[in-house]
């Protein structure tokens, strides 16, 4: 069964998904058909139960209060290729506070020429926050694209003290 819940937040509204104790989809926006589209492609014979994920809404009220390890212990199910899990388990790596450019990230995972299909699945990122592309910013140190909109990006990094740099 899939459980599916929208939380409250200060860059607008998240819909949770969580399967068997495990976050599977954190979508930017209100519960809709892009989450049932995107649950069905996963979990195509799963029964959907739309209701409160307290031990997720928790987590995400901590972090967006001020605790930003909060998400650190949330449990994933991560949906993709093996590459992409690859990218988004070492994203997980990455402390709160810091970020780390595509091509460390890609360095990271022992892929060092495969900076674009880090960027690719970096943006496939089905849970959001909680695995925290946000994290990820150009070589140059500057704010690069982003699914859930720069805004959000530069305010996600700037709630956990990560000074930006600005263009000239």
């Amino acid at each position: 069964m899939v459980t599916i819940d929208e939380v409250a937040s200060a860059i607008g509204p998240l819909t949770i998904a969580a399967r068997s104790g495990r976050v599977c989809l954190v979508h930017f926006g209100p519960d809709g058909p892009a989450v049932d589209t995107w649950v069905e492609r996963w979990y195509p014979a799963e029964e959907r139960v739309r209701g409160g994920i307290d031990w997720v809404r928790r987590a995400v009220e901590k972090y967006f209060s001020g605790d930003c390890g909060a998400l650190d212990a949330v449990p994933v199910e991560l949906n993709g290729t093996p590459f992409q899990r690859k990218v988004w388990e070492a994203l997980r790596q990455i402390p709160a506070g810091s970020t780390l450019s595509y091509a460390d990230l890609a360095r990271r995972i022992g892929e060092p020429r495969a900076v674009r299909a880090v960027g690719a699945a970096n943006g496939a990122n089905p849970v959001a926050v909680i695995v925290p592309c946000h994290r990820v910013i150009g070589t140059d140190g500057t704010l690069t694209g982003y699914g859930g909109g720069l805004d959000r990006k530069q305010w996600l990094l700037a709630h956990e003290g990560v000074l930006l740099r600005l263009p000239l």
